[in-house]
């Protein structure tokens, strides 16, 4: 295949090692990541003449401008440093997990004395205990609703002494095991933290003959209400373990991966059975996966999971081999500690039914899938034609931007702007900006400062356009079909005057949203418009609204908090604007500060576990 003469020196200086390479187009875009035994053999194929390459690989060829290349000591660290290039870069050729945000994880905080349990996305070396990832927030949260029922952890901020004159209302409603007070000491609170991380392993049959034991031995003592306690946890326990179905005969752990693919998209399910039961399955999808084997998608989709799951069990059950499978096993094996990883297609018996079984679930959960995205976009293609009728639009809005301002009295005020693209948020182009021009309470001075801003950056992108290198902004880049200022005529005319002293007037339809009644106001027109009030269009302006409004609020929460958090830190002896500064960043609220113990806080520069105790105590 043709390539330029930049890409032809490149190839020929190659070296015959393993390593990773990235293919970037003409704007400097990192556009593929891949990995070799050999950089040379494998980059140099890419630009030979062959019928084996697929349409999608000839298409990504044609764009490709630059090669860089990363010499590695061996092929698995080649396959280490690929699978974290894939998620930081994201290529658009690349087979790539769908969600581009981390999946959450439950995190017990192990390394406390007395251990809560949070939610993260973040896994990080802490001697804390991980599971997941999960891909809802709403079912970690379902989960953790079930297990504070079952073990009441702490969730307050308290620093536990056991010498506290009363407990909080979650002890009287047998949601917390109140150590504060001493009703557990710290080894039995930290033995029930270790029951509810077995429970969520699927380890319950150990936890269930320790409660029993305990149980008797309290009755056997008369402790009728200890031994009430431990007859709760294993109804508790019981009942949720009635739901885990017995499905292999080996009592082992295993995850069993099966796929389904339609229309451009696949789906990957996973079971997940702990000791014989199957505890919880998850689904994700895969894009970019076009032109592409069902064996390489199964591929990527282990590498990907796998370098993010908190726990590798010793066997994975796939639908069919994948061409990698003895560096993904020897990889897999270094991520359980040394520990060996079967990767095994089962051909006969309970193993093949059980990726049958998988690949239906992932097959059901694609065409329910399906269904919902069409109606999803019927629903937006409706609404922004809604839009397009009742605002005289010569075409309907592909991209609308909302903006709204929120301030408390004039302090910490902040403009939202969000970005909707064919009727869906665009989170990423989301922006918010920290008012600086106005010290009194003036949302219309502060809407002219926020469209200033916003449209200058679309002026400089421009200019800026021309330059080698330039990497365009799409938050700053793109002028919106329609813009919607919220707060009806008195913000419209704010906005009307900014875009003709920018000299951008007739490039967009520009409109003011009146908050009570969702009218619409037009620049040069008396009277307002509406969308009826069942109406897909209504429901999509409202939603914008809204978002813009959240938006606006959380930031301007976050900028009261920290305003708050400084004054009060201001006043602590010893804590400077270097420490005040360094403290915000780390901990960001009064409450993180709480929650942090006297040893985190006392790792900034300069701070003493004395000072840090004598913060906690006066922010407390």
């Amino acid at each position: 295949m043709e390539c330029s003469e930049k890409v032809k020196g490149i190839l020929a200086t190659l070296p015959d090692k393993p390593g990773c390479y990235l293919m970037k187009d003409a704007d400097g875009s990192i556009i593929y990541v891949g990995k070799a035994i050999n950089l040379k053999n494998r980059v140099r194929s890419y630009f030979q003449q062959s019928s084996d390459h697929s349409y999608k690989t000839r298409q990504m060829v044609r764009k490709i401008r630059d090669i860089e290349w990363i010499v590695v000591a061996s092929e698995l660290e080649a396959l280490i440093l690929e699978m974290n290039l894939i998620k930081q870069h994201r290529p658009f050729y690349n087979v790539r997990l769908k969600d581009d945000k981390r999946y959450p994880y439950i995190k017990v905080h192990w390394a406390d004395p007395f251990p809560k349990l949070t939610v993260t996305r973040n896994m990080v070396n802490d001697g804390s205990r991980y599971f997941g990832p999960y891909t809802s927030v709403w079912a970690v949260h379902q989960t953790l609703d079930i297990l504070r029922k079952i073990f009441p952890y702490l969730t307050c901020a308290r620093e536990i002494t056991g010498t506290d004159e009363r407990a909080c209302l979650y002890y009287d409603i047998k949601l917390c095991s109140a150590p504060c007070i001493g009703a557990v000491n710290q080894e039995e609170y930290r033995l029930m933290i270790d029951d509810l991380c077995k429970f969520l392993e699927g380890r319950t049959d150990p936890i269930m003959s320790r409660l029993k034991e305990s149980m008797d031995e309290a009755s056997a003592k008369l402790d009728y209400e200890r031994a009430a306690v431990y007859r709760d946890q294993i109804q508790a326990i019981d009942r949720v373990v009635e739901r885990q179905k017995i499905i292999s005969d080996e009592r082992k752990d295993s995850d069993v991966i099966a796929m389904a693919r339609s229309k451009g998209e696949a789906c990957v399910q996973v079971f997940f059975i702990r000791s014989g039961k199957l505890i919880g399955r998850e689904y994700f999808i895969l894009e970019g996966t076009e032109a592409e084997e069902n064996s390489e998608i199964l591929e990527e989709f282990i590498k990907q999971f796998y370098s993010q799951a908190a726990y590798v069990p010793n066997k994975v059950m796939l639908p069919q081999e994948v061409e990698e499978a003895r560096i993904i096993k020897e990889w897999l094996n270094t991520r359980r500690g040394g520990e060996k990883v079967q990767l095994t297609v089962p051909k006969r018996g309970q193993g093949k039914e059980l990726v049958q079984m998988a690949a239906e679930n992932a097959r059901e959960t694609l065409k329910s899938l399906e269904i919902r995205w069409k109606a999803d976009k019927d629903r937006q293609h409706q609404a922004l034609a809604e839009i397009q009728a009742v605002l005289g639009m010569p075409e309907a809005p592909n991209r609308i931007e909302c903006y709204d301002i929120s301030n408390t009295q004039g302090t910490a005020s902040v403009g939202s702007m969000v970005v909707f693209e064919q009727g869906v948020p665009a989170k990423k182009n989301y922006r918010r900006f920290n008012i600086k021009s106005v010290s009194t309470p003036d949302d219309f001075a502060s809407m002219r400062e926020v469209l200033k801003r916003r449209f200058s950056r679309y002026i400089t992108e421009q200019q800026e356009k021309e330059k080698p290198g330039y990497k365009p902004d799409l938050a700053f880049s793109l002028l919106p079909d329609l813009l919607i200022v919220d707060g009806g005529k008195g913000q419209l005319r704010q906005a009307v005057e900014i875009i003709e002293e920018l000299d951008l007037q007739g490039q967009f339809t520009l409109v003011g949203l009146a908050k009570q009644e969702e009218e619409l106001f037009l620049p040069g027109k008396t009277d307002s418009v509406r969308l009826d009030d069942h109406s897909q269009g209504f429901y999509l302006i409202q939603r914008i609204r809204d978002e813009a409004h959240r938006f606006a609020i959380t930031a301007h929460r976050n900028q009261r908090g920290k305003i708050g958090l400084a004054s009060r830190l201001d006043a602590i002896p010893g804590v400077g604007p270097a420490r005040r500064k360094e403290l915000i960043t780390r901990f960001g609220s009064i409450n993180g500060i709480l929650a942090a113990s006297a040893e985190e806080i006392s790792q900034i520069k300069g701070v003493s576990t004395e000072m840090a105790q004598a913060i906690k105590a006066q922010l407390e």
